[in-house]
């Protein structure tokens, strides 16, 4: 028996910590805006009891905040300040930041930085182009499953095909929670990113928006650009062209990436 009271299963140190990571990610995929409790419940499938307590507890540790107005759940200061101290040996951000405003000049339109963690892809910049109409469709922050967004399909289609099938088989279940996208739909989209040799999906989050993207290095993706606008300027002929200059960004980038990486 455990404080809980009889017949309560005992507690697994392990899965409170999966619990609560993956509490994290899904408030976190709503950037700014938060979550709601039971929109929280419904995307982990945890008992809204359960959610309940542990979010309690995380915003007692300053891990999330609970909007008085909104009620709902945002990432909390303490994540913040740990980040501070996990910076990177080197800030992949910063040293693609010229690429993402050379690409914003040249297409007009929103372009994304993507960088894989693990099953996701994590927003870490952005760059806004001139054109009036913006596809503003991530936050800095924002993490999605590999396969939701152009960035982390493109980073799909670089992987050997054996590891980006058990993404794809691991993230099936979070596809319909976050997109219109399933699994078959994932995998064909990453069949006709490698015939094409760039990534492209068409609003499977926001419909009338549209995005390309292509994975950064070739051999070992760790990120991927992509370039998002609303569908109507993203016709097959300007795919083409889009990708072409993702792919000349990412080929420079890889270069830099692998420098850095050997402390040059």
């Amino acid at each position: 028996m455990t404080a809980d009271g009889a017949g309560a299963e005992p507690r697994s140190g392990t899965q409170s910590i999966e619990r609560l990571v993956a509490m994290l990610r899904v408030v976190a995929s709503r950037g700014r805006e938060g979550m709601r409790l039971g929109d929280v419940a419904a995307a982990t499938g945890l008992p809204t009891s359960t959610c309940h307590r542990l979010l309690q507890r995380m915003a007692i540790e300053g891990l999330v905040e609970r909007r008085a107005v909104t009620r709902k759940y945002a990432l909390g200061p303490l994540l913040f300040e740990l980040g501070l101290l996990a910076r990177p040996r080197f800030s992949l951000a910063e040293r693609c930041e010229l690429a993402l405003t050379e690409l914003a000049d040249q297409t007009q339109d929103t372009v994304y930085l993507s960088e894989r963690r693990g099953l996701e892809a994590v927003c870490s910049a952005r760059a806004l182009g001139d054109y009036p109409i913006k596809a503003l469709t991530l936050d800095v922050g924002i993490r999605r499953p590999l396969g939701i967004g152009a960035g982390g399909l493109a980073i799909l289609c670089a992987l050997p095909p054996a590891e980006a099938e058990e993404i794809v088989e691991a993230n099936g279940p979070r596809y319909a929670k976050l997109s219109t996208l399933d699994p078959q739909r994932v995998r064909a989209a990453v069949r006709e990113g490698r015939e094409r040799g760039y990534a492209y999906l068409d609003g499977p989050v926001f419909p009338g928006t549209a995005a390309v993207g292509v994975a950064f290095p070739a051999s070992a993706p760790v990120a991927a650009l992509s370039v998002a606008a609303i569908s109507a300027r993203l016709d097959e002929v300007r795919r083409a062209e889009v990708g072409a200059l993702l792919r000349q960004q990412a080929q420079r980038l890889s270069g830099v990436l692998e420098k850095a990486l050997a402390g040059v």
